[in-house]
């Protein structure tokens, strides 16, 4: 094994227990109205008055589950606690079911529609608590979460799944997860993290059609959402599956490179795995030579007018991170040790904050960080950083024996 990734594992294990989640243990926690503060900007300036997201907190306590699981840390526990509490209190829609996208500062409903993109998230985290505590109830409301999903937003017709649903679960007209995205039914990002999700509960929960579904997960991306041609992902569908976006999402492409393995692996046959092996490898040798720049970072996207987006946001160098050892543990070959450490070098220079220890959001292409971007908010929790340090961490152990 290649002895940089030592170094590595060494450098993200402290990073991952001296900055990241101590920011979050030290600094985020809304003590006087439960759970954590909504938002913080890049001068570590709270909005305490900051609507609490779903994503945000879901987020922290897949986290801080995994850390505990992981380091035995009481202090992990205690915050995974705190955020599965706030969770069923005041997220859980006791009525109808599923999480509210986002609450009000003090805890109240702001915008109780149903994301599945959420309910993902949901997913993902309550099944990571129960690896890490053993607590059945939360399993329960994981398995729960799961049947709301098949009922309500699996397409019995055409296949796949739909976005969005009113508190009740009625379809929204508007089904997007950001002004940014195309208002259409089917998105590959939503199913990325479905997919996420049911490989995650799959692992504690032999469930049988949790597995029939998770199969059909993989399929769907190795046969409709993965363009065979250049290896990019499709990023928006109609219906009836037809294609409705030409953007390249960067990021999304090198996450779904080593999240499909992962996802194969946990069904346990041998002919998807090495399925999704070479779609992964294919997906991973497109992006270290399409989608990076050469300072060894990850360009943001090409959007719908086919221009480039030359931001460096900060998820999809934390992807490119796991992919690129992904592929190095499928090929052996050296040049993704290389990219892996190009890629940390511009991360250690670039995206991490001086003082606060947590990443930037974003920086341009003079490598200047957006002024008025999230710090931490609904899109930016620990998940990203986080997962890739113990990502990284337990697969540079495994390939050391």
């Amino acid at each position: 094994m290649n002895i940089k990734l030592f170094t590595l594992k060494d450098e993200l294990l402290s990073h991952l227990r001296e900055k990241i989640l101590p920011f979050w243990m030290d600094r985020m926690i809304d003590d006087e109205n439960g759970g954590f503060y909504g938002w913080m900007d890049n001068n570590g300036k709270i909005k305490k008055d900051a609507g609490k997201a779903a994503v945000m907190n879901t987020r922290i306590l897949w986290t801080f589950s995994a850390a505990y699981r992981i380091f035995r840390d009481q202090k992990y526990l205690e915050i995974a606690n705190r955020s599965y509490n706030y969770i069923i209190d005041h997220f859980l829609d006791m009525e109808n079911g599923g999480i509210y996208w986002m609450l009000d500062y003090k805890g109240k409903p702001l915008e109780s529609k149903k994301q599945i993109y959420a309910e993902a998230f949901a997913i993902y985290s309550l099944s990571e608590y129960f690896k890490a505590t053993g607590d059945k109830n939360a399993l329960g409301w994981a398995k729960e979460i799961f049947r709301l999903i098949e009922k309500n937003s699996f397409d019995t017709e055409l296949n796949g799944y739909f976005e969005a649903y009113s508190r009740d679960w009625k379809m929204l007209e508007d089904l997007r997860l950001s002004n940014k995205d195309i208002n259409e039914k089917k998105t590959t990002n939503t199913h990325l993290h479905i997919l996420e999700a049911y490989t995650n509960l799959l692992s504690v929960s032999g469930n049988k059609l949790l597995k029939w579904k998770l199969v059909n997960l993989i399929d769907l991306f190795i046969n409709r959402m993965i363009n065979p041609i250049n290896h990019h992902l499709i990023m928006f569908f109609d219906e009836q599956w037809n294609p409705r976006s030409v953007k390249v999402s960067y990021g999304h492409d090198i996450e779904t490179s080593w999240l499909l393995t992962e996802a194969a692996h946990i069904t346990g046959s041998e002919l998807l795995k090495e399925e999704c092996r070479i779609a992964s490898n294919k997906m991973a040798d497109t992006i270290l030579k399409n989608g990076t720049a050469d300072d060894g970072s990850i360009y943001n996207e090409i959007d719908q007018d086919n221009m480039l987006d030359d931001d460096r946001h900060w998820w999809p160098q934390t992807e490119g991170m796991v992919g690129f050892l992904n592929a190095y543990q499928h090929t052996g070959d050296e040049i993704y040790v290389e990219a892996i450490m190009k890629l940390w070098d511009f991360i250690k220079k670039y995206l991490i904050h001086p003082e606060l220890g947590e990443w930037y959001f974003r920086v341009n292409n003079k490598y200047e960080p957006a002024p008025d971007e999230e710090f931490a908010g609904p899109w930016k929790g620990p998940y990203h950083n986080g997962r890739m340090c113990m990502e990284v961490i337990r697969r540079v152990n495994e390939l050391h024996g």
